[in-house]
């Protein structure tokens, strides 16, 4: 037993290294940006920021959180899995709190988030694993659905400055991509199953506690789940009503962030910002930290009459209302699912 903790203890602890590096290269592209827009005024504007559309801000992403958990709770509940709303909604935030501080955590975090979700609901790794990414596949096509939409709109009504551009023209094809993507993995699942059994039957030749067999039963299983999930085309458009909702919900803060400094923001702007500083999020930085706040800030100055110190209060505003207050109330969550195990 000790050995194993021991071994835990190692493993977290070259963990924590990860996520120390990449706080410390985050921090300095967000010193680097704050030099680049003027440190004298980027101090001066935060100085006028009303703390009151901060509180608002940060009450909408809590909201946000227990939209997603609710579409959480609709899918599990078709594995005949009963977690009480609270007790979902910590482990929600723990999932949101994982993704944030580690390095690449947005882009293949499911598999832990469903570990977690298995392990402090009593799901099967399959249900829970199948849960998330329709949870995920969801609010991915309600996020680039109401992006691209917006764009359009957008474009309709004004001419789009050159300089972001590409950053605008990435919502619509990645917004396909996800489309074309779930219909063709969902059409070909078997013979994607097949594939990755190929694939990985060298390896798992070589593991001691891992057996072929069992990676056939386990891919059976997930396939089945996902199944299940297919057949309740209801209750999957009930849980994509929550994913739109919660998106509707997490794009506020950022109106929020700007009524703090005074600035009104477009609402068609807010949803083609939010989710386009979300591709600079896949950067190796804890939650794309840096990353989404050159993204962000250079969106709102091509996009909104605003200077760029104007730009970056707002972004930090609105990460402070999103990003940071995972990083504070997750944490919280986390401790609360370890003392729970």
């Amino acid at each position: 037993m000790a050995d194993r903790h021991r071994t835990l203890w190692l493993a977290s602890r070259s963990q924590l290294l990860r996520i120390g590096a990449g706080f410390a290269v985050a921090v300095t592209l967000l010193a680097v940006l704050a030099a680049g827009t003027g440190l004298a005024e980027l101090r001066a504007t935060l100085a006028t920021a009303r703390l009151e559309w901060l509180v608002l801000a940060c009450c909408s992403t809590v909201c946000c959180f227990a939209a997603w958990t609710r579409g959480w709770q609709l899918v599990l509940g078709i594995a005949d899995v009963e977690a009480p709303f609270p007790r979902l909604y910590v482990t929600y935030v723990t999932a949101m709190f994982a993704n944030a501080v580690t390095p690449m955590g947005q882009a293949g975090g499911e598999p832990f988030i469903a570990y977690v979700l298995s392990r402090d609901t009593g799901a099967s790794y399959e249900e829970s694993l199948a849960s998330v990414v329709t949870g995920d596949l969801l609010n991915l096509i309600a996020s680039f659905s109401l992006a691209t939409t917006s764009l359009a709109l957008l474009v309709w009504r004004v001419d789009l400055p050159d300089s972001i551009e590409p950053l605008a023209g990435a919502v619509p094809v990645v917004a396909l991509c996800v489309l074309v993507g779930t219909l063709v993995g969902w059409r070909y699942q078997i013979a994607f199953g097949r594939s990755l059994e190929r694939l990985v039957a060298p390896i798992v030749r070589r593991l001691p506690v891992v057996t072929l067999e069992g990676l056939r039963e386990r891919l059976f299983d997930l396939r089945a789940a996902f199944g299940r999930i297919a057949d309740e085309p209801r209750l999957l458009a009930s849980v994509l009503g929550y994913s739109y909702l919660g998106w509707v919900l997490y794009v506020l803060p950022l109106y929020f962030a700007g009524r703090a400094f005074g600035v009104a923001i477009d609402p068609l702007v807010l949803f083609i910002a939010v989710s386009a500083s979300m591709l600079a999020g896949y950067v190796p930085s804890p939650g794309g930290l840096g990353g989404v706040e050159a993204a962000l800030t250079g969106l709102l100055v091509a996009l909104v009459a605003v200077s760029s110190a104007e730009a970056y209060a707002i972004t930090l505003t609105y990460r402070v209302a999103t990003y940071w207050l995972v990083i504070a109330g997750g944490g919280l969550a986390a401790l609360a699912v370890l003392r729970r195990e």
